[in-house]
């Protein structure tokens, strides 16, 4: 219709589309670069590989396929209408959204890594140390997960943290998947994994 009160939702609408494909794009990148840099930097350091190629597919298929797509389903932001209208010319990915996937990436490679090379000095045996880098992986994007409600507003808030429901079921879904991963037998056989303790748990939180 011509409305103007509807065009005006459908504007609002649209940019709540755009945003949440923006923060989707945002995670999804910033937590594949982070499995490659662990590895490039555990080849180039001589080290021992901290994941398994199993494991990759592991994280890659719970992250996909329970926390990934959560974003997409975000409520509008406040103040979003409000917004001046982006240039129709601009990127979707602009030298900002760069710079923060190179900063996440480095802080999850960071924790993942270092608990790795840590467990390893410690003697901890490799399979241990392994499971242990992953959970820390997956336990990271959990976080980013709820740290990518919003790009630039913080989300240390009620609405913040509780403002998208499907992305706490999301993470409500991905942690007995890890939990599978990590204590089933079944699980164990297939991804080398193994047990671990609260102690390690402790670690990786």
């Amino acid at each position: 219709d011509d409305n103007f009160a509807t065009i005006v939702g459908a504007v609002q609408q649209g940019r709540v589309v755009y945003g949440n494909l923006k923060k989707v794009i945002l995670y999804l990148f910033a937590t594949s670069v982070d499995e490659v840099l662990v590895l490039l930097l555990a080849l180039l350091s001589g080290y021992p590989l901290p994941l398994a190629a199993v494991q990759i597919l592991w994280i890659n298929m719970v992250t996909s396929s329970t926390l990934g797509p959560a974003l997409a389903f975000g409520p509008a932001e406040d103040g979003l209408i409000q917004r001046r209208p982006r240039p129709p010319g601009e990127s979707l990915l602009s030298g900002f959204f760069v710079w923060r996937v190179v900063l996440v990436s480095v802080l999850m490679m960071t924790g993942a890594l270092g608990l790795f090379l840590w467990e390893l000095s410690l003697g901890t045996g490799l399979e241990t140390a392994r499971t242990m880098a992953v959970n820390a992986i997956v336990v990271a994007e959990m976080f980013y997960l709820v740290n990518s409600r919003h790009v630039l507003a913080s989300v240390v808030n009620r609405e913040g943290l509780t403002g998208n429901r499907v992305a706490l079921w999301a993470i409500a879904a991905c942690v007995p998947l890890q939990l599978a991963f990590t204590h089933l037998p079944v699980m164990q056989g297939i991804f080398g994994s193994t047990d671990l303790d609260a102690v390690e748990w402790l670690k990786v939180l």
